[in-house]
């Protein structure tokens, strides 16, 4: 999604400097396919929107409403599909600082470099089109996100392209007066300095919601050959999908047909009845759950597990790993 809008946002500038119908065309459809591989990819055209001469407005709300009308649908299917979604929570306060900082930055490198001379860029101005892709995506969204919580920053990173196209205005200034340079230099950066522990912190299993190698390590070392295990929700079964040596021995006591068998991600499961049926004839039990505090579904088969653990079964022990619980139940007076 990243790369398409990024190549979406240079025929934006191609279209605009050529007057080319064909251009044109190829951005419409660049984009297109970014919003069809995910649809918040369509934000990307409110920063297309106040970047675009007043010549060239007519071609561009064009191709934009080809845009829109095409990821329509998607966005409309996705609506039916809100609990792949409701995990996310509001905007804290780490991820509205890491949006102001980055603004912050992007405007002082907006400054530095302005007034940019590049034939690419003729009849776009720079600032206005790189802040655009910088702020308003991520903007847009963290403001639904009060309404109903959606703001993931993965989910706009293509806006970083911005802060990238305001740096690079800011070191092409370098051969300039020495004030200039100097500021050009600390721009750069700072804008490594601010990502670098960004960049690290992505590349450990810390930036995850949750952490399926550790997860999976739990349940091996709670687990005993014949022991019982219980996905809450049945989602969650795909965290032992990377490790199925982990299982070894146990019985996933709701599964019906697996993932590969069933063509689906996570397997289907029984129905509520057998899945009590199966239950009762556990002595123990190790159930992978989310951290507490999470939404409970209430489905009937979700339903059934948390009745008869808390029925049948007494808590015997409960391990906390990153985005998971992993706890061990027994009949009373076994553990």
């Amino acid at each position: 999604m990243c790369a398409l809008v990024v190549w979406a946002t240079y025929l934006l500038v191609r279209a605009v400097a050529r007057r080319d119908g064909r251009t044109w065309v190829a951005y419409t459809a660049v984009l297109v396919a970014a919003g069809l591989l995910h649809e918040f990819a369509v934000l990307a055209i409110t920063a297309h929107a106040v970047a675009v001469p007043r010549g060239a407005r007519r071609a561009w709300a064009g191709a934009a409403a080809v845009v829109l009308v095409t990821v329509a649908p998607l966005a409309v299917l996705s609506t039916r599909q809100s609990d792949q979604v409701s995990w996310i929570g509001r905007p804290g306060a780490g991820a509205l600082a890491g949006f102001a900082g980055t603004a912050v930055l992007a405007l002082a490198c907006a400054a530095i470099g302005r007034n940019p001379t590049s034939r690419v860029l003729r009849g776009v101005r720079l600032p206005v089109l790189a802040l655009g892709l910088l702020v308003l995506p991520a903007l847009l969204l963290l403001l639904v996100s009060l309404v109903t919580p959606l703001y993931v920053d993965r989910y706009v990173l293509y806006g970083q392209s911005g802060t990238a196209l305001l740096t690079g205005a800011a070191l092409a200034r370098l051969p300039r007066a020495r004030r200039t340079r100097t500021a050009a230099l600390t721009c750069a950066g700072a804008a490594v300095l601010a990502l670098l522990p960004v960049t690290l912190h992505l590349r450990t299993p810390q930036s995850r919601v949750d952490d399926v190698g550790a997860i999976a390590r739990a349940v091996a070392e709670a687990g005993a050959p014949g022991d019982g295990v219980l996905y809450q929700p049945a989602r969650r079964r795909v965290w032992s999908l990377p490790d199925p040596g982990a299982l070894r021995g146990l019985r996933d006591l709701a599964l019906d047909r697996a993932p590969a068998a069933s063509h689906t991600l996570y397997g289907t499961e029984v129905p509520a009845p057998v899945v009590r049926a199966r239950m009762i004839t556990a002595t123990r039990i190790i159930a992978v759950s989310d951290p507490a505090g999470r939404p409970l579904d209430a489905t009937p088969g979700e339903i059934v597990k948390r009745r008869v653990l808390a029925t049948c079964f007494e808590k015997c022990g409960t391990r906390r790993v990153q985005g998971a619980r992993v706890t061990v139940y027994a009949r009373p007076g076994t553990c």
